[in-house]
């Protein structure tokens, strides 16, 4: 574990111990706290674990993504299977979901019925996931058009689904477009949208050499024009008072405020004042805001479609 460290840090991995821990602890087929164990006991390393160990840490060091190497990224409480071809979560988003998580609580608490959630352009399925094993009552949707990515989410839906029993329905989809069936009934629509603008390169080699371009660049001058989309989708899918959270760069709340804020609906703003809040960090990193509108108008409950 020394040597890896040493290796990482010369190669510039911010967190060279981490690293060398969980690489070698998945080289064993263990855990960190085992591994710590072995480790005070001095315990030779088995048969083709050197070599094993060896190759990761050479990759590491070529700046190949951790979470590719171990083939998980830790989400929440979850695991979630991630490789080449899907944006791998990071933890400012996780205060993106328990935002949607909060809202989603307090729905199925207050009215008791199930509160309907979707969650568009949801990449490896975590914000989707996170909030149908952390409330049981929702009704979760997720649409992903990436079929990479699509095929990510699939395969942690289905991991999740077998271990705990929570459903998701994963529609493969334009998120503009996606779940018409769901217009004017949806509570709450959360997204981590691609919206880095085109001239803003990811300085982290992980991220500009690894995370999908699909998953980052948000078109457009100012890299919000997926996340305009997006948010025009949840404009139509929200039931009125419903509410909508979009993840950004800290360098776009104002602008992102400004976009919800400029949806119109029959003329007027489809959209209440839009807030901006931070991640634990204290960055600016999420837009919120609820749908205007008149309860009288909303369409019936969606039917339960789980089984």
């Amino acid at each position: 574990m020394r040597w890896a460290a040493a290796r990482l840090a010369a190669a510039g991995v911010p967190s060279p111990r981490t690293d060398a821990e969980l690489l070698l602890a998945h080289a064993l087929g263990t855990d960190r706290g085992e591994l710590r164990r072995l480790a005070v006991l001095d315990a030779a390393l088995p048969g083709d674990a050197p070599a094993t160990f060896a190759a990761v840490v050479d990759r590491r060091a070529r700046r190949e993504p951790l979470q590719h190497l171990v083939g998980t990224a830790p989400f929440r409480h979850l695991e979630l299977a991630v490789g080449p071809g899907v944006f791998v979560p990071r933890p400012e988003t996780e205060q993106v979901a328990q935002v949607a998580v909060d809202e989603a609580r307090r729905l199925a608490e207050a009215r008791g019925a199930a509160p309907v959630v979707v969650d568009l352009c949801t990449g490896s399925g975590a914000i989707a996931l996170a909030v149908a094993t952390e409330v049981p009552a929702a009704q979760v949707h997720a649409v992903e058009l990436d079929a990479a990515a699509h095929g990510w989410a699939e395969r942690n839906v289905a991991a999740v689904a077998a271990a705990s029993g929570s459903a998701v329905r994963l529609v493969r989809g334009d998120a503009r477009t996606a779940l018409r069936d769901l217009d004017g009934r949806v509570d709450v629509v959360v997204s981590n949208p691609p919206y880095v603008p085109p001239d803003a390169v990811p300085r982290d080699p992980e991220v500009a050499g690894h995370d999908p371009a699909v998953a980052l660049y948000g078109l457009g001058p100012d890299g919000l024009e997926v996340p305009r989309g997006v948010t025009a989708a949840a404009a139509r899918l929200l039931r009125p008072g419903g509410l909508y959270v979009m993840e950004h760069a800290e360098v776009q709340d104002a602008a992102a405020r400004a976009m919800v804020e400029a949806v119109r609906d029959g003329g007027g703003p489809a959209f209440g004042p839009a807030s901006t809040r931070s991640d634990l960090a204290g960055r600016p990193r999420m837009v919120v805001a609820r749908r205007r509108g008149d309860a009288s108008s909303v369409p019936p409950d969606v039917p339960d479609w789980r089984p």
